[in-house]
């Protein structure tokens, strides 16, 4: 047995490669998958140890107490507790560090950078170990700075050059007196660091006299167990903290090793999809193929072989196809990961240079996957080959489905699909998160049930499309009865390429709604024509609000300044605002109350309002940053919504308790309108600074629904290698099934059918098999986007489903040239077939 499942191996080598290539290509995403983000999560793990080689021993401001109370007033690092530090036994060195956001343009005036990595800090005397000086000298005075290597490379800036910088809004010009290297994970990951002395850092960045951290290095002989133990004795007890760079280190790997958990996850759940779409191509293959030798079983059970044997028979087969398969995918995986790890590169995102990481995890992994799937997939055809009497084989009795076996699979897939919609709808009435998990079940669920139907639902479906393919004559005849002739390999066929689209489908409706609800949102809650913020999200100094305020043409403007307190033994943000302008710039829809902002009034969000039990008219005590008490009163509630929520209070109520105001955003009206000109007279009021972003309202609609939609042409791509193995999936079965209906086809061209004749037949079964999937797709896509839409609904008043018409139809349209295309070969080679070798083929 094991030499007859060699050689038909060896005898089908032609129809098992669509098999082998499409195992290969999960596999290869599976293993690519894993090289990558091992390779990814190692070179920034290797680059941030090196980032502490300076440091033993890092002392920080402890910023909670026990019960993780943050308010009240902000614990510092002085120049006290940095020469306590550098004066413990055992300690060689201590250095104050101090940082924060730094935004730096290029020659062209353009941020550096994707802001979120832009970041500044303190250049330690006249020679800071942290941070080799390449060229120049270190900076001295609040006129000069040091750039690191990457960022002068990338923006052609060499000693001598001045430099537009931003610290939190106004523009700063600064000649560039060194540049150094750094093993920074930000400037390894794109980003960009700037160093000034450390009286300019802490002067910029707000903290005079102050540190962010204490790094202490430890003298000879010293551990930094022992070291932690004497700064804890040294320094004041309560208000900071300390931790040894192994454990820093540690931190960092596991942080990394978390965010890079997210990706690898993500990745390999599309990967999961494409051998998921593998397994229907696997089944059709050994499905046919048991078909075609069922008079060699037959033989084979006669001469003694059992049932047991017929089956293993099968799965060796599958094994060897598995095996190989495997092998490829894991070399073609390797080369994908190699090939993501210098596209980084390529696009910018700089990535610390490291080795490739092939796994031992990862080669089993590959192995496991595409043995196991292949063999799994093959196992239904086996066993049925199996059961099949060896007088009926041998005498080309196929055993065809009793009617006790299609009702029993269709009352299975009824069941299914049925308790899929259920759950689904029933997730649809819950709220948020609670939610995701069962429409998550139901979706599955409903997933397996249609596809158990989908021989049933091929019959009327396909015979919708008689009408059109009457115009193609006996072609088109033929091409319909072919595709319901065999309704279980046409459903294979066809859900793979169902469950493609279903997921595109889906992501794309629900990518659609959110736009027109994130555009409704910003129109309907801001009546301000532009708002200004830092381009990292950071936040901007009130200088800017002051540059603003005098520009003219400007009728109203209000900064939005976040500040802690706590109320009633939570935590709970304030939102300060300019309270006689706020009125005018947004469109807020008030519950109940007059709307009104002004000395101790405050307005509300309603779920703010609910969870505390206040309705307009409410009083309650907050207790400010500074520890002081007073007691505001709710003057109205108001809808909050994704841009605007929470309790909001006047800044000159809120300004004498805060030490060091900041604005998270501005609201701008003028009197001309948002118009191009207005923008540009804006931003060069600010002086045309990279680090602040002007945006009218749909910019700010345009730069949220930019992340949907960079996350859904991610999801197209990832998702076009499942469509990929789904043509595969149909051009398999295609050249199997010409292969299987030889003598068919030299029938028809016996009795008049010409060549042109026989590759329309069977480029028009293609396409109608396609188009099922298509429409089965798009319509459970259609389905699922809504659902998903609902349980969105639930926390954004302006969420409505859109349908996509447009792509919806190109969807279809894609569908059909996967059938056309699919067609190509398996058309050709029906066509070239001799007509009198294919009637004698049995």
């Amino acid at each position: 047995m094991f030499r007859t499942a060699l050689r038909n191996v060896l005898a089908h080598k032609a129809r098992l490669l669509m098999t082998v290539l499409a195992v290969m290509l999960g596999v290869a995403f599976v293993s690519g998958t894993l090289v990558f983000t091992n390779t990814i999560s190692n070179a920034f793990q290797n680059s941030s140890a090196k980032g502490f080689d300076q440091v033993d021993v890092a002392v920080k401001a402890k910023y909670q107490d026990d019960k993780g109370d943050t308010v009240g007033k902000t614990p510092e690092l002085t120049q006290a507790m940095l020469d306590t530090s550098a004066k413990v036994p055992g300690a060689a060195s201590a250095t104050g560090v101090v940082n924060g956001f730094t935004a730096i343009a290029d020659k062209k005036g353009k941020l550096i950078g994707g802001g979120f990595q832009s970041e500044g800090g303190n250049y330690w005397g006249g020679k800071d170990a942290r941070y080799p000086l390449r060229s120049g000298t270190a900076p001295h005075g609040s006129g000069e700075v040091a750039i690191d290597s990457e960022t002068a490379k990338r923006a052609g800036y060499k000693v001598g050059d001045t430099v537009r910088i931003s610290v939190d809004g106004p523009v700063l010009t600064s000649k560039i007196t060194g540049i150094f290297t750094t093993d920074d994970g930000n400037v390894a990951a794109g980003g960009s660091l700037a160093l000034f002395d450390t009286a300019t850092a802490q002067k910029l960045f707000g903290k005079a006299g102050t540190y962010d951290e204490i790094d202490v290095k430890a003298a000879a002989g010293t551990s930094q167990a022992a070291l932690k133990t004497q700064l804890d004795s040294a320094l004041p007890k309560g208000l900071t903290e300390t931790t040894t760079a192994k454990k820093l280190a540690d931190d960092q790997a596991e942080m990394i090793a978390s965010s890079m958990s997210g990706l690898k996850s993500g990745l390999l759940v599309f990967a999961g999809i494409a051998l998921f779409v593998g397994t229907f191509i696997i089944a059709n293959t050994f499905t046919m193929l048991v078909a075609q030798r069922t008079k060699e079983l037959a033989l084979l059970r006669a001469v003694g072989a059992s049932r047991r044997q017929v089956t293993r028979s099968v799965l060796l087969e599958a094994f060897v196809v598995g095996a190989v398969a495997a092998v490829a995918g894991l070399l073609a995986g390797i080369g994908i990961g190699a090939g993501l790890r210098a596209l980084m590169g390529t696009i910018g995102a700089t990535v610390p240079d490291g080795p490739l990481i092939i796994t031992s995890g990862t080669v089993l992994s590959a192995l496991a996957v595409g043995i196991l799937i292949t063999m799994l997939a093959a196992w239904l055809p086996g066993r049925r080959a199996a059961k099949i009497p060896p007088v009926a084989a041998m005498s080309s009795l196929h055993a065809t489905a009793t009617t006790k076996s299609l009702v029993l699979r269709n009352t299975l897939g009824a069941l299914f699909s049925g308790a899929g919609i259920a759950v689904v709808i029933a997730a649809t009435s819950m709220s948020g998160s609670d939610g995701q998990a069962p429409m998550g079940v139901g979706a599955v669920l409903l997933i397996i049930g249609v596809f158990i139907l989908t021989p049933l639902l091929s019959r009327p479906l396909i015979a919708a499309s008689a009408p059109v393919l009457r115009i193609f004559g006996i072609s088109g005849k033929l091409a319909r009865q072919n595709s319901v002739r065999n309704p279980r390999r046409t459903a294979a066929t066809a859900s793979a390429l169902m469950i493609g689209l279903t997921l595109i489908t889906g992501m794309t409706v629900m990518a659609g709604s959110l736009q027109q609800a994130i555009d409704k949102m910003a129109s309907s809650a801001i009546s301000a024509d532009y708002i200004v913020s830092m381009a990292n999200g950071n936040q901007l100094s009130p200088d800017v609000d002051k540059t603003l305020t005098t520009t003219s043409g400007i009728t109203a403007s209000s900064p939005l300044r976040n500040a802690p307190s706590r109320i009633d033994g939570k935590t709970e943000f304030l939102t300060g605002v300019n309270g006689s302008a706020i009125g005018k710039l947004t469109d807020l829809k008030v519950d109940s109350g007059t709307f009104k902002v002004a000395g101790t009034q405050v307005v509300v969000d309603d779920d703010t309002a609910k969870s505390y039990g206040w309705k307009a008219g409410s009083t309650f005590t907050t207790h400010y940053e500074d520890g002081k008490a007073q007691q505001l009163t709710v003057s109205a509630v108001y809808e909050g919504n994704a841009l605007i929520r929470g309790i909001m209070l006047d800044n000159a109520t809120l300004a004498p308790h805060q030490t060091d105001p900041a604005d998270m955003q501005i609201l701008v009206k003028t009197a001309d309108g948002a118009s191009s000109a207005t923008k540009d007279k804006l931003e060069k009021a600010l002086g045309s600074n990279p680090a602040v972003k002007v945006q009218d309202k749909k910019d700010l609609s345009d730069s949220i629904a930019q992340v949907f939609t960079l996350i859904l042409n991610m999801v197209y791509g990832l998702l076009a290698m499942a469509v990929i193995v789904a043509v595969l999936g149909v051009i398999n079965t295609l050249a199997m099934s010409v292969f299987e209906r030889s003598q068919e086809i030299g029938m028809l061209r016996a009795i008049g059918l010409d060549r042109k004749g026989i590759k329309r037949m069977v480029r028009l079964e293609s396409l109608v098999i396609s188009l099922f999937g298509g429409v089965l797709g798009i319509g459970l896509g259609v389905f699922f986007g809504w659902a998903a839409g609902e349980l969105i609904g639930s926390k954004m008043a302006t969420y409505e489903l859109v349908i996509p018409w447009a792509r919806m139809a190109l969807f279809l349209l894609l569908a059909g040239t996967v059938g056309v295309l699919a067609a190509l070969w398996p058309a050709r080679r029906a066509a070239k077939l001799n007509m009198l070798s294919a009637i004698k083929s049995e």
